[in-house]
């Protein structure tokens, strides 16, 4: 009885905090706090690791991301993919690759904030948050595709369902309540990510940046004794 109940906050009252959490926030902050919208960029600060993380970490992480979006929005799509062996092989292991590079990238990004003063002072409380969020949905991510191997199956087969009965105002917890503790855990933090979400700076994501499809690029210069040799 009481894991009944757990698995229903869990799973139907949980997401709908997060998800009703996300939009009111995001929209209050939006036309409130406009000017946080913008990125706070750290690249200034200390450039040398700054490729060798965050690269590997944004391919990762929106690869990963599409990959669910895709099993999401056409399961059935997914399984006639997954039927052939060797498309199944494919997908899995390129679903890990990523999943691997998404992790060394945010390691990477802890590090280096962590590692360089400048860059510490302007880390606020919630990014530490949201790097911890991160990293254990990650690693969590990187389990299940090593210890329950072929996710995108029964992903399309019960994680979809479910999260269409999010959506539809219909929630259904039977697909995820036989699920193993690692894909609970993965489940739950990714609904707190979503409700956390605006309280971050990364919500600079939400809005597109055209201009930079057509400015022209931006060539910084140092004036002074930077750099120079006596």
């Amino acid at each position: 009885m009481n894991e009944n109940f757990l698995d229903q906050f869990l799973f139907i009252a949980l997401p709908y905090v997060c998800l009703f959490t996300f939009f009111l926030m995001t929209i209050y902050r939006y036309r409130v706090q406009s000017f946080s919208y913008s990125s706070l960029s750290s690249q200034f600060l200390e450039n040398k690791h700054h490729f060798w993380a965050v690269v590997p970490f944004h391919y990762g992480i929106l690869v990963v991301t599409g990959g669910h979006l895709l099993a999401f929005a056409i399961p059935r799509t997914l399984l006639a993919w997954n039927s052939v062996p060797w498309r199944l092989y494919v997908l899995e292991i390129s679903a890990l690759a990523f999943g691997i590079l998404t992790l060394i990238g945010l390691i990477g990004v802890v590090v280096r904030r962590f590692g360089n003063s400048k860059i510490r002072m302007v880390t606020t409380p919630t990014d530490w948050i949201l790097f911890a969020m991160l990293l254990v949905q990650t690693v969590s991510g990187v389990c299940q595709a090593i210890f329950y191997p072929w996710g995108s199956s029964w992903f399309a087969t019960n994680m979809s369902p479910y999260l269409w009965s999010i959506l539809k105002l219909a929630p259904d917890i039977s697909f995820v309540a036989s699920m193993p503790s690692l894909v609970k855990l993965h489940v739950v933090l990714a609904f707190l990510t979503i409700g956390f979400f605006p309280f971050t700076r990364l919500v600079h994501v939400l809005v597109i940046p055209n201009p930079y499809l057509w400015r022209k690029t931006q060539v910084v210069r140092w004036h002074g004794t930077r750099g120079r040799k006596p």
